[in-house]
């Protein structure tokens, strides 16, 4: 061994260079990469549970869609099924409006019949490894956004009272809450007001607030 590394320290390391075997292969793109890249052509879904008063377990399912980080459908069940599952995705995606890629986890919610309608629509599915939510940034945010400002604060009674809650926030997320991510924006974009005094609205039954400007 000795004898080696007087050998090789006598060679200058562009010389040893020539003959070391390179990795051609251009470098793989980080995660984050690849979701900017197709963040037009992406969706992303995901199941939460809600609790109602009488502590039966509801799932919700929510499809967020990229770009604008809107959440173009959802749904509530307390029995979800492949089945379910998949006819929500028919549900988000009507005539020519489905997405090139669906990133989502690795739940065995999503079985054979949900897959099997994601190739009937063209949709490429993308997992996220096992153990991280990290990897699906988006809908994972909305989804705690959901919790936090809205059913932390709620009393769920049952599917239908889960939905006519959910259905409100959304109305106020979509049309009035404002991302940094969208240069303080809202999905459903806002003009800019600059005249007149300024008004608070109350939205999600006076839970949350949408503040305009009015000509007096």
């Amino acid at each position: 061994m000795a004898n080696f590394r007087n050998w090789a320290s006598a060679f200058p390391r562009a010389s040893v260079g020539k003959y070391m075997v390179r990795n051609r292969k251009p470098p793989s793109q980080t995660w984050r990469t690849f979701l900017n890249n197709h963040v037009t052509q992406m969706v992303s879904v995901d199941f939460f549970t809600v609790p109602t008063i009488l502590f039966q377990a509801l799932f919700v399912f929510v499809v967020i869609r990229h770009e604008r980080r809107r959440i173009i459908h959802f749904n509530v069940t307390a029995h979800p099924s492949a089945e379910w599952t998949a006819q929500q995705v028919v549900e988000a995606f009507p005539f020519d409006t489905a997405p090139r890629y669906l990133l989502r986890d690795r739940d065995g919610i999503y079985g054979f019949a949900f897959q099997q309608q994601l190739r009937a629509m063209n949709i490429r599915q993308v997992l996220t490894a096992p153990r991280s939510p990290w990897q699906s940034p988006y809908v994972e945010r909305v989804i705690g956004s959901i919790r936090r400002k809205c059913l932390d604060h709620m009393i769920v009674f049952n599917e239908s009272s889960l939905r006519r809650t959910i259905r409100s926030y959304l109305d106020y997320y979509h049309a009035s809450r404002l991302h940094l991510s969208l240069d303080k924006d809202s999905p459903d974009s806002r003009a800019i007001q600059s005249v007149g005094d300024i008004v608070a609205n109350p939205l999600v039954g006076g839970l949350h607030h949408r503040y305009e400007r009015r000509a007096a």
